[in-house]
């Protein structure tokens, strides 16, 4: 049984300045490219059946910087809409929204938390059966692949806060004597 590999994006403007990125398509941070680079001696020891991809430029750049060859790109990986919150950093929202974490809400004109998660169980659908064959990775946000993991995990989704990952990072999940575990979490190239 393979592992299953994410990789979240390289640093772009607004993930350095800590605003929430869904549908805008930012570019990467020169660092970002760097440390996307960086990547490729970690992924060296895996043989990946699958590679998948978000549809956004910042991960499809990031997959090909790391010395992948992504098979296609999936719709689900895409990151959790912030609906009218994309753009704005956790302090702005809280002066709208008291106390408001992307894991308890609200998302006005966005994605539910129970949406994202269901959303992100089908890409695990999708990929469970090839890990039989190897390695999968899945190249793409910091929310959605936390939402991913905790699916993995069969956490609920008001975990996710327990679950910190930086731009630029690797993180494995496979099994421990059957059981769904993390192998490698937040992984960060030197």
């Amino acid at each position: 049984m393979g592992e299953l590999l994410l990789i979240r994006h390289g640093e772009t403007e607004w993930s350095r300045s800590g605003r929430h990125t869904s549908r805008t398509d930012l570019a990467l941070t020169e660092a970002g490219e760097a440390r996307a680079r960086k990547l490729a001696p970690l992924l060296a020891k895996y043989q990946p059946v699958l590679v998948l991809t978000s549809p956004m430029s910042r991960a499809r750049r990031t997959a090909e910087l790391a010395g992948l060859r992504p098979d296609e790109t999936e719709p689900g990986l895409s990151e959790w809409d912030y609906g009218d919150l994309e753009g704005r950093t956790t302090e702005e929202i809280r002066t709208r929204y008291r106390g408001w974490t992307i894991w308890r809400g609200p998302w006005p004109g966005g994605e539910t938390a129970e949406h994202v998660y269901e959303r992100l169980c089908g890409v695990l659908d999708q990929v469970r059966p090839r890990l039989a064959g190897g390695d999968v990775v899945l190249v793409a946000h910091g929310h959605s692949l936390r939402v991913l993991t905790l699916a993995w995990l069969m956490l609920p989704i008001e975990r996710g806060s327990i679950l910190s990952l930086d731009a630029g990072t690797l993180s494995a999940l496979g099994r421990e004597h059957g059981d769904p575990s993390i192998h490698v979490w937040n992984q960060a190239p030197v």
